[in-house]
């Protein structure tokens, strides 16, 4: 997971109670400021979660691409080995017809 870990969430928003005292805070502009908050916390946290899923495809693209680039490489490695010795198969006998047929 992430290394940044939240202290809160919306359920520790929701269901926080604040002391009543006389000289206290509107209680009903407090609890529309907290619902504001948490509708914001909501958003973070799915966005949040977008972006780990975005970081988990890309971790998976890549790995897939440096694998591939990997057996390409190997397989151009190959295909010049095979290339190679074909190219010397074809010395050896067509070069022995080539100096067959001249003589």
């Amino acid at each position: 997971m992430s290394a940044y870990q939240t202290k809160l969430s919306t359920k520790d928003i929701l269901e926080k109670d604040f002391k009543v005292s006389m000289r206290g805070y509107h209680q009903e502009e407090v609890d529309e400021f907290l619902d504001t908050i948490m509708q914001d916390y909501e958003i973070f946290q799915q966005e949040i979660s977008r972006l780990q899923q975005e970081n988990e495809q890309l971790r998976k693209s890549s790995e897939d691409g440096r694998t591939s680039r990997t057996q390409s490489a190997g397989s151009t490695q190959v295909n010049y080995d095979v290339l190679k010795r074909l190219s010397n198969l074809e010395k050896a006998v067509f070069g022995k017809k080539i100096t067959n047929a001249e003589s």
